[in-house]
């Protein structure tokens, strides 16, 4: 397997003079030299022909042995030092110090058709930033995470990607809903792939001990490597540096909000430098229409990291990030200048978001309202979020009247619809037939747009949970079908109806399905 090899990250960046693989913190380094652990039969499972082609990997590499032992962490590729990364983090909106990569080991760089990959394993072994965890994934939440960074890419969301799905032979004990009882599962790993695994917290870590040299290093590098069209290193390049990224947070979040996706750990250390989504943990789709759903079983109570508060909650990890530049900058309007832009982008980047989702080009000043209105009655009943915008495509102009019939399907419980909630259903869509009218597109122009923004399929809980029930008894089925349907998720694919549908009841309250922790 011959792969263009890189090594900026490791030759530029200052790296943790300490070899030892023991539970430290580091001080004065980017990363730390590790190896991954040797597991006892690695296999692999599932590999994204997209993402080895991007790689430059051919079929006859990823039937190969060197492939297995490569990115299950079992071999290290010649001439590569596999490293994880120093980091810190506010967790729950509170400083929790340093982090790091905990399960996760960077192998290489790989630099294929000018673009720079970095390659990642999570659930390879422990790292000196594992504290007192083991280092290791279990197979439920590789699957997850392997499905949805792909599914979320095809979806136009900004993310990392996946290459690889793999056993690793091992069993691993954990206890996923931290409550006492553990129990030994499936080991796994997942190969995971992005231009960089830097976060917010790559920052942090250097501000909060005041350690500027290194923080200057690590920003004029990123700088250098990811963001070279704000030229050479400076005050002002700094707080363009600053400017793009919370540009591209929001991009994402806007983009999240979209297809209805929860991330669940909005942390500092969650949060990517490049605007991607980045970590798979407790995420999920909303099903029931609802601002204050959130997938984490861990944020139950206050629901900090709840759908609706997703954009607030990327403005306060800014104002994190902001502080931790500001060393560099030493002057706070700037930075205040950016974050106040990106609340006035939030209400305009939204509304455009929403009136896309609609069908709606032309300017109209009351459009705000519209959707306003429309949001009050989603949250009436309990009304699925990708069902009632699919549906809502096939709206007919003049047919005012029938809007309700053409999306009752999306109702978890159509026969319940009250007097009252259906009355304000029809007067929404008087309203929505009247905006329609004076837009130019034909109703077929106007439903090929929304299916584009508006996708049919999506990564909802209980379909991960049918692929991870039956891969743990072997059948790894279930896991291409999803693979291959979430890479289409705008179009109709009839084969595949059966995934257009609510989540089953039995599904509303079963492990995995609704609720997650954060346990790997």
């Amino acid at each position: 397997m011959k792969l263009n090899l890189k090594q900026s990250f490791i030759q530029e960046l200052p790296a943790d003079p300490i070899l030892e693989n023991s539970r430290r913190q580091v001080k004065n380094a980017c990363f730390s030299y590790v190896t991954p652990k040797q597991t006892s039969a690695p296999k692999i499972l599932h590999v994204s022909d997209e993402m080895s082609q991007a790689l430059g990997i051919s079929e006859a590499d990823i039937q190969s042995e060197t492939f297995a032992n490569i990115f299950t962490g079992n071999k290290v590729l010649t001439n590569t030092q596999p490293y994880a990364m120093c980091y810190g983090g506010h967790q729950f909106g509170n400083w929790a110090g340093q982090l790091g990569d905990g399960r996760a080991i960077n192998l290489f760089q790989v630099e294929h058709h000018n673009k720079l990959w970095t390659v990642q394993l999570k659930g390879a072994g422990e790292t000196p930033y594992s504290r007192s965890a083991d280092g290791l994934a279990v197979l439920r939440s590789s699957i997850r995470e392997y499905l949805c960074s792909e599914a979320m890419h095809h979806l136009g969301v900004p993310t990392t990607r996946a290459l690889s799905l793999a056993l690793s032979g091992d069993e691993v004990l954990r206890d996923m809903l931290y409550d006492g009882n553990s129990a030994y599962e499936k080991g796994a790993i997942v190969s995971r792939i992005a231009p960089s695994f830097l976060r917010f917290g790559s920052f942090e870590i250097f501000a909060a001990r005041q350690d500027h040299e290194t923080l200057k290093t690590l920003t004029n590098y990123t700088i250098k490597q990811h963001f070279p069209n704000l030229g050479d290193p400076s005050k002002e390049t700094y707080i363009q540096f600053f400017s793009e990224v919370a540009q591209r947070t929001l991009d994402m979040i806007i983009h999240w909000q979209r297809v209805g996706f929860v991330h669940g750990v909005m942390n500092t250390d969650n949060m990517s430098i490049l605007g991607l989504t980045i970590d798979y943990g407790p995420y999920g789709w909303l099903e029931g229409f609802d601002f204050g759903w959130t997938p984490n079983t861990t944020d139950k109570q206050h629901k900090r990291y709840r759908y609706g508060n997703q954009p607030n909650i990327g403005l306060w990890n800014l104002y994190q990030l902001a502080n931790a530049l500001f060393p560099l900058i030493e002057e706070v309007e700037p930075l205040e200048a950016i974050l106040e832009q990106y609340k006035s982008d939030f209400e305009k980047k939204s509304l455009a978001m929403m009136k896309t989702k609609l069908g709606l080009e032309k300017q109209d000043d009351k459009d705000d309202i519209l959707v306003q209105d429309l949001e009050d009655a989603l949250v009436l009943s309990e009304t699925d979020m990708t069902l009632f915008f699919r549906l809502l495509s096939q709206f007919k102009k003049g047919d005012a009247k029938g809007g309700l019939d053409l999306v009752k399907e999306s109702f978890y419980v159509p026969n319940e619809i009250s007097d009252a909630v259906a009355q304000q259903w029809r007067d929404w869509f008087e309203r929505y037939n009247s905006r329609l009218i004076k837009e130019a597109l034909s109703d077929a122009e106007r439903q090929s747009k929304m299916n584009t923004v508006n996708p049919k399929y999506v990564l909802r809980n209980y379909m991960a949970q049918l692929a991870i029930d039956d891969a743990n008894k072997g059948d790894y089925e279930q896991i291409n079908e999803l693979f291959q349907l979430l890479k289409r998720p705008y179009d109709e694919q009839p084969k595949y109806e059966k995934w257009f549908a609510k989540r089953p009841d039995w599904a509303r309250h079963k492990v995995g399905c609704s609720m997650l922790s954060c346990s790997s």
